[in-house]
């Protein structure tokens, strides 16, 4: 049973909410000031903290970051009038889970806690998974929070003891290949081998090879019998990246091996039985290979038993600062360098950049920064160039049209004038549809024309 806590200085808010929630079969506690909730919290293990927004001595928002600050995982939904939404933004920007408007509908709070609780047992389970593969198998934790690679790490922990297929998908540098062999980890077959193999690095005859093996004198330079990746696999998994850049001759023949699990050896007549669990990935959309008339339907419904879609790092924006740190402690290690840490500016760059090489293009980069830091701190002139001129740029855009050595009451007014006068242009002169695109009314707008002398 999940345990609420509820806290508003209003009682009839709290009994209301105690009645509503225990029919729901959740079990309450309550409190009317934020000072007695923490001491709660602190005594009892909570799975969710709803508290209202404004509270003598303590708001909501104080309660919010000092339970953040002892207990980072705890789910808080801020309760709100609708004076105050802006309050409520600001709370969500300070780590909230959600926020509701008073008053509210009881079917309406009820979804958005079982939604606050559902991500709270999602990241429970991801600690447990991570805990389990370090302690059976070694295996490096899969470094994230975020709501997607949550509902994915449920997957594979769901999928990993069947024998289904599974295809991953996702860009370039996602983590396809780390789900593959977490899959693996998981799974019944962790004492087999896991195999992998490239489609795009190779050409078709030489995958063909790979793939299945060859006998000897099968073409020129096979001076011996190989055994192909099925083989090396048998009993174990196999990883197939790319699986998209498979040319039509070998889609077919791996459609054979999935569907009967044996196949010939390149150059060899004698049939070969294995049993292989195969996950594929592709950073391109299957369907549209399906559709397109490059990738075979029939293939794709047998790879696409179970599909997992990787988040790009941009979507993941939240497991930044972690994934960071995870790389930061990784590299510290194998260069023998000190305690390192980043400061909260260069993590805002971190924040701000797309990542068009996703994962593996952050660790690439917090390895070059570990590398060329001279002291303790990461900063913004440790990373790369590309990161850095969304901050440098907006300064020197400011120093062309504002004078450094100007009072900031004469710089806000040139910028106010600016923005009025393109307010104008943009709405044909009209001034009512000026006003509406500066947030402002006519009347206001009206003052400024002429405090800035721009009426004829």
């Amino acid at each position: 049973m999940d345990t609420i806590l509820v806290v508003d200085d209003e009682v009839n808010y709290l009994t209301v909410m105690e009645a509503l929630l225990g029919e729901a079969g959740y079990e309450v506690l309550t409190s009317t000031s934020a000072s007695e909730g923490l001491k709660i919290l602190g005594g009892a293990d909570m799975d969710l903290l709803l508290t209202d927004m404004k509270m003598p001595k303590m708001t909501g928002i104080e309660l919010l970051e000092k339970s953040h600050h002892h207990y980072p995982d705890l789910p808080v939904i801020i309760m709100t009038a609708y004076g105050t939404v802006e309050k409520a933004v600001e709370a969500m920007k300070k780590g909230a889970f959600d926020y509701i408007l008073k008053p509210f509908k009881n079917e309406e709070i009820l979804l958005t806690i079982a939604k606050a609780l559902e991500h709270r047992h999602l990241i429970l389970q991801n600690r447990m998974l991570n805990q389990e593969l370090e302690k059976k198998y070694g295996f490096p934790n899969i470094v994230g929070e975020n709501r997607g690679m949550l509902e994915i790490l449920a997957l594979v922990k769901r999928v990993a003891p069947s024998r289904a297929t599974v295809l991953v998908s996702g860009e370039s540098g996602t983590g396809k290949e780390l789900i593959a062999r977490a899959i693996h980890q998981c799974s019944t077959r962790v004492a087999k081998p896991f195999v992998s193999v490239n489609c795009a690095a190779l050409t078709e005859t030489l995958l063909e090879s790979e793939l299945f093996g060859h006998e000897r004198g099968a073409f020129t330079n096979a001076v011996a019998m190989r055994k192909g990746r099925f083989e090396l696999a048998d009993g174990g998994t196999l990883f197939l990246d790319e699986v998209a850049e498979m040319s039509p001759a070998l889609q077919v023949k791996l459609l054979r091996v999935l569907q009967e699990m044996e196949f010939e050896r390149v150059g060899g007549a004698r049939t070969i039985k294995v049993d292989v669990r195969v996950v594929a990935a592709s950073n391109r959309e299957l369907k549209e290979e399906v559709e397109s008339g490059r990738f075979r339907e029939d293939l794709f419904y047998r790879l696409n038993v179970v599909h997992l879609q990787m988040p790009p790092l941009r979507q993941r924006q939240d497991d930044i600062p972690m994934l960071a740190t995870h790389f930061i402690h990784k590299y510290v290690q194998e260069n023998l360098r000190g305690k390192m840490r980043i400061t909260p500016e260069a993590l805002k760059l971190l924040g701000q950049y797309p990542w068009p090489g996703n994962v593996r293009e952050l660790e690439n980069v917090m390895e070059r920064a570990v590398i060329l830091c001279h002291d303790s701190l990461i900063t913004p002139q440790d990373l790369p160039k590309e990161l850095v001129p969304a901050a440098t740029e907006t300064a020197l855009e400011i120093d062309r049209f504002i004078p450094m050595n100007i009072p900031l009451p004469e710089a806000l007014d040139r910028i106010e004038e600016q923005m009025i006068r393109r307010a104008l242009d943009q709405s044909g002169q009209v001034q009512v549809r000026a006003a509406e695109l500066l947030g402002i009314t006519k009347s206001l707008l009206q003052y400024k024309l002429k405090k800035y002398h721009l009426t004829t």
